[in-house]
């Protein structure tokens, strides 16, 4: 894994100060790759292409970038893994079109590629996560392409005289000409979601490319004319393709299946020449992948858990116990506020723009503690989006019905009259709420379940219900000084004819932004920071084809999720040992936040200083602290969002920045 810069000067420069400059830029990023780094320069163009590397796959000379083709056509910066590399290396062999191999380097099977078939004839037969820059030196053009379901991040753009590319955007903070300015509907975005989704970016005239996604640029234009990026691979026709397909079987040979797709995928992912772990929750998805992962070793794989003392939110026992069954090398960790204080000055700058999942902390610490041992792991995300593992999912489709079958003025007393309650007067009301309300854990919120429940009888229609169960701040202007536009994500891209039920749409809404945008962004992000390479198996293209060709209640069924995957891990593990409520990989922020983080979050919270930076109402964010912090309600998530922008606007200030007016 690596990171990637680039930019294009519209006024030229002198190659020793371009060079410095590149250098600069790619040292912002030196985490994604500490190992090397490369800079190459085209000065007659005005074009500088910076690489940092992470060495993974051969880790030779023959491997460092940026790379220059073998007919000298093509220069590319590159970051991520092609799966199948060995597979295309042997198809250009055969077809008597490969160059004279200079080393084994997926980078150099790709360019080899792109010599004999052209840019967009080779990246839909590429399966892997990548992100890179492109310049072809016969067309004087830049291409630049991002994998299938963005697990790897490319943000690029223009700012002043200056085109810029780059896996982080801390990396264009070491540009002279860049003048960063946030983007005020950006920022409403990312308050209603937590995180900025694609394919805007907290900055003004800064995009992400989308997944699937690739922009050519011509140098004809002095790259002013940036064109709308096009989609090499599209959700749409995949889901749509594998719905009318289905599956021809029954639950049993649907294991089957995805026994054989799945262990591909994992052995795959399993090829490095670097050491290579599991990261082990406990929960169904990581353990199916560490015991995938162990039936194709020869020998114990490395497996690494992370634990959280709190009640209700520790899930490292389960995780021992399942290791211990498969016999792996396995190390644990526990997270207490002490390790959360260490990591929350540094998410400023880990999270380039700002994000606000909390997981993101934990994933940062287990990240760390991998990386002692290894550079490579891998994980069960996406497994919940593909195979219906979230709550809503499983419990969504009813209350949906229950919404659709009641008048709305009806719906809306009921939900007017129970939030006249408090939750905290709820909680001391509802007599073993663990027993009442299954899905709701032990650690306190049952009155913030409610009235959450209680919030969705007001909405209008099934979308905007979607929308409600997606959005942190419903409406981001309460909170929001200045007038911003945010569109809701649940109608941007409307779910495909073939998608029936709230759960199918409900999982497409999220495979579409949240989990680019959330699980990926954070996960690459927080171990990028610790220099680990994180594969996800789940999103191999044909096991995610296969899922969305399966029937819902192969994945949904007596109020569960996941029943294919449950089928599937009973075969390598015993029930008894992973059937148990799912926690998720979270820590108790909530409580934190009145405790340990305390003096922490009021520092970026205080009213002066709301008001000095002047992107927050601070009389409404105080409102929301001081009630969070009396107890009377458990507005974490929202206090969270706040407070990470606040957190990032402290690293990535600069002159011009806080002009968003």
């Amino acid at each position: 894994m690596c990171g990637i810069v680039g930019f294009f000067s519209e006024t030229g420069f002198e190659k020793a100060e371009a060079e410095k400059t590149a250098t600069a830029m790619s040292d912002a990023i030196r985490h994604r790759g500490p190992d090397a780094a490369g800079v190459w320069v085209d000065q007659d163009v005005g074009l500088v292409l910076a690489h940092r590397r992470l060495s993974i796959i051969d880790v030779s000379e023959a491997g460092a970038q940026p790379m220059v083709s073998a007919s000298g056509r093509y220069v590319i910066s590159y970051n991520g893994e092609i799966y199948n590399f060995e597979d295309l290396r042997s198809q250009l062999n055969q077809q008597g079109q490969n160059p004279e191999w200079r080393g084994h380097s997926d980078t150099e099977v790709l360019l080899g590629a792109i010599d004999a078939w052209g840019v967009e004839a080779v990246l839909p037969k590429l399966n892997g996560m990548f992100a890179f820059g492109l310049w072809d030196r016969k067309e004087q053009a830049l291409w630049l392409a991002r994998d299938r379901f963005g697990e790897k991040p490319l943000y690029y753009g223009r700012s002043g005289n200056v085109f810029l590319f780059a896996s982080e955007l801390k990396a264009f903070g070491r540009h002279p000409g860049f003048r960063p300015q946030v983007d005020p509907n950006a920022l409403s975005a990312f308050v209603k979601y937590g995180f900025v989704p694609h394919v805007q970016s907290i900055y003004q005239g800064i995009r992400k490319l989308p997944p699937g996604g690739w922009v050519r640029i011509s140098a004809q234009t002095r790259f002013r004319d940036i064109p709308d990026a096009r989609l090499f691979w599209d959700i749409d026709d995949v889901v749509t393709g594998a719905r009318k397909a289905g599956f021809d079987g029954d639950l049993a040979s649907a294991a089957d299946r995805l026994d054989e797709l799945l262990g591909k995928a994992v052995s795959a992912r399993m090829v490095s020449d670097v050491p290579l772990g599991g990261l082990l929750s406990g929960g169904l998805d990581s353990s199916l992948i560490v015991a995938m992962m162990q039936a194709h070793s020869s020998r114990p794989v490395s497996t690494f858990s992370i634990g959280n003392a709190e009640s209700g939110y520790d899930e490292a026992a389960a995780a021992k116990q399942i290791a211990e069954h498969l016999g792996t090398h396995h190390t644990e960790f526990y997270v207490d506020p002490a390790d959360a204080l260490k990591v929350i000055p540094q998410l400023g700058r880990m999270y380039d723009e700002p994000f606000a999942d909390s997981s993101q902390i934990p994933t940062h610490v287990v990240s760390r503690l991998v990386r002692q041992s290894g550079t490579v792991a891998l994980s069960g995300d996406c497994g919940d989006e593909l195979f219906g593992g979230y709550n809503r999912y499983v419990h969504g489709g009813r209350i949906a019905r229950l919404i659709g079958a009641l008048p709305y003025p009806l719906r809306r007393s009921m939900a007017l009259g129970v939030t006249m309650m408090s939750p905290g007067t709820i909680n001391a009301l509802v007599a073993g709420a663990g027993r009442i309300f299954p899905s709701v854990s032990d650690h306190g919120a049952v009155g913030e379940k409610i009235h959450k429940l209680a919030r969705a009888f007001s909405v209008r229609s099934e979308a905007e219900f979607r929308e409600f169960l997606l959005a942190l701040w419903p409406e981001p202007q309460t909170v929001l000084l200045g007038d911003a536009k945010t569109d809701d994500l649940s109608t941007a891209y409307p779910p495909p004819r073939e998608l029936q039920g709230f759960a199918e749409t409900m999982m497409y809404t999220d495979t579409r932004n949240y989990m680019s945008d959330d699980i990926l962004a954070k996960v690459d992000r927080a171990s990028m920071a610790a220099s680990l390479e994180v594969r996800v198996p789940f999103l191999d293209p044909e096991v995610f084809a296969f899922a969305w060709s399966l029937p819902m209640n192969f994945k949904i069924a007596n109020g569960q999720g996941k029943l294919l995957l449950r089928r599937l891990l009973s075969r390598y593990v015993p029930p008894a040992l992973f059937d148990r409520p799912k926690h998720g990989f979270s820590i108790p922020v909530g409580r934190w936040l009145r405790g340990e983080l305390r003096d922490w979050a009021e520092s970026l919270l205080s009213a002066e200083r709301l008001d000095r930076d002047g992107f927050f109402d601070g009389k409404v964010v105080r409102e929301y602290w001081d009630a969070h912090l009396s107890g009377r309600r458990d507005h974490d998530a929202r206090l969270w969002t706040i407070l990470m922008f606040q957190a990032w606007l402290d690293e990535n200030s600069s002159p011009g920045i806080a002009d968003h007016s």
